[in-house]
């Protein structure tokens, strides 16, 4: 980012990164319950992996949302809590990677068969509306603010909500169609990949990288 971020700046942006993690967690404490019950009730991995997702997402929003709370009350950033609150952040995508595979592999072994779930695919469809525009919002913020690392890992979380979205609703699409049991697994195979890379960049704070889309 060009140009020169004034105290005044600052502490309005960091005030709307703290908002937008505090919707994170209302939306995905909601969007996690029904997605769980859902999963479980039809069986689909992947669903249930989803709903562990926004829980995830939760526990990182409210993370960000008590340092950035620090932050306007002191005034100032505390590196070594932030750093720390980063690489916590950072667990909780290997978490979602060690759950998933997990959940797929147990599936695919016990040829389990998930059922329909028009629920599931209702609440996917409103994730894939609402995650990217809130994950976007996060980074216009992050980069404002210089590339903070802390809001592009709450970001990099949000981003990764929308790829979990986006894979379980084709998956569960996909199964309803075809019957193929094997592609909700699958689905949960290639969230976990994505989930291991951002985990590894948020412990190594190098989540700045690659974030030439953003306008």
């Amino acid at each position: 980012m060009s140009g020169t971020v004034t105290p005044a700046d600052t502490e309005r942006l960091t005030r709307r990164g703290m908002r937008l993690a505090q919707f994170t967690v209302a939306y995905n404490v909601i969007e996690g319950a029904v997605a769980i019950t859902a999963g479980l009730l039809a069986g689909l991995v992947s669903v249930v992996g989803f709903g562990i997702d926004s829980a995830i997402e939760s526990i990182a929003g409210v993370l960000v949302a008590l340092r950035l709370s620090a932050r306007l009350r002191h005034g100032v950033a505390d590196e070594a809590k932030e750093r720390r609150a980063l690489r916590m952040v950072a667990l909780t995508f290997f978490l979602l990677a060690a759950y998933v595979t997990f959940e797929g592999i147990r599936s695919l072994v016990e040829g389990e068969a998930p059922e329909s779930s028009p629920v599931a695919i209702v609440l996917l469809a409103a994730s894939v509306i609402v995650m990217p525009v809130l994950a976007a919002a996060k980074k216009r913020v992050a980069l404002a603010l210089g590339g903070d690392q802390l809001i592009l890992a709450d970001a990099a979380e949000t981003r990764i909500c929308v790829l979990l979205s986006i894979s379980t609703l084709l998956a569960v699409g996909l199964f309803q169609i075809t019957g193929a049991a094997w592609l909700d697994p699958v689905a949960g195979f290639v969230i976990a990949l994505f989930a291991i890379h951002e985990g590894r960049e948020a412990w190594e704070g190098e989540l700045v990288e690659g974030q030439d889309d953003a306008n």
